[in-house]
């Protein structure tokens, strides 16, 4: 298949999938975009088109967002962005991405047998620097904070918002460093661009699905998708 439909697939998906449940970008394009681009790109690309989301459904949202515990996400961000996009430039990315893998597909299963985290706020800063740190190493923000609001029993509305309004300032914050850092490329850019049409049809269907998924069926997918990236980070690994 083209290299060009195999792009525009990966990112109409994502898009779909970000939009109707608030995290499933970055999940879903990062590690397939990390198959057609170099690191670097690939993560820029992601960075890019996930803010490009964020601006765009946050009017619609902004309602149903925790603004207490999104302050405490972004102040723990702030120590776990640095973090990343140290270990970005300094530790080897085969290593890093399967402690990634490791660490989440743990979590999941203690999901997936009904373990629970009590919300509090040294916790919720906590995630905050998680979900930096893997911001700017590996362009992943969303597991961090959707291993911790699964746990917590959050209302898919309230995890959607929240963490999208989270995005919009990570996203934004870890572009600016990752080029300062890593520097960036034309065809960041230029492939960025092309993928816009595949974000706003994605934008279009995520909606209207949003509004007929369930909670329950919102659990099960966040499960799944959490297990795929796992998955899928260890064994490209091996």
């Amino acid at each position: 298949m083209d290299t060009f439909i195999i792009f525009f697939i990966i990112i109409l998906v994502a898009s779909i999938l970000q939009t109707s449940t608030g995290f499933g970008f970055s999940i879903m394009a990062t590690p397939f975009l990390l198959l057609l681009f170099e690191p670097r790109e690939a993560i820029q690309i992601n960075l890019i088109l996930s803010l490009v989301i964020s601006l765009a459904l946050i009017s619609k949202i902004k309602h149903d967002v925790d603004f207490a515990i999104l302050k405490r996400f972004i102040l723990g961000s702030l120590v776990g962005l640095p973090i990343g996009i140290t270990i970005f430039l300094l530790l080897d990315m085969t290593l890093l991405k399967l402690c990634v893998s490791v660490l989440i597909l743990v979590l999941t299963l203690l999901l997936i047998l009904n373990y629970r985290i009590s919300q509090t706020n040294k916790r919720d800063f906590t995630i905050g620097g998680f979900s930096g740190a893997f911001t700017t190493s590996i362009g992943i923000p969303g597991p961090p904070i959707l291993l911790y609001f699964s746990g917590t029993n959050t209302s898919k509305e309230a995890l959607r918002a929240t963490t999208l309004a989270f995005y919009l300032f990570i996203y934004f914050v870890s572009l600016v460093i990752q080029i300062i850092f890593a520097g960036t490329t034309k065809l960041i850019w230029i492939s960025s661009l092309e993928g816009l049409p595949m974000v706003i049809v994605g934008l279009i269907i995520g909606q209207l699905l949003f509004k007929r998924i369930n909670q329950q069926f919102f659990r099960i997918m966040t499960y799944i998708l959490l297990l795929f990236t796992g998955l899928y980070l260890f064994l490209q690994q091996l």
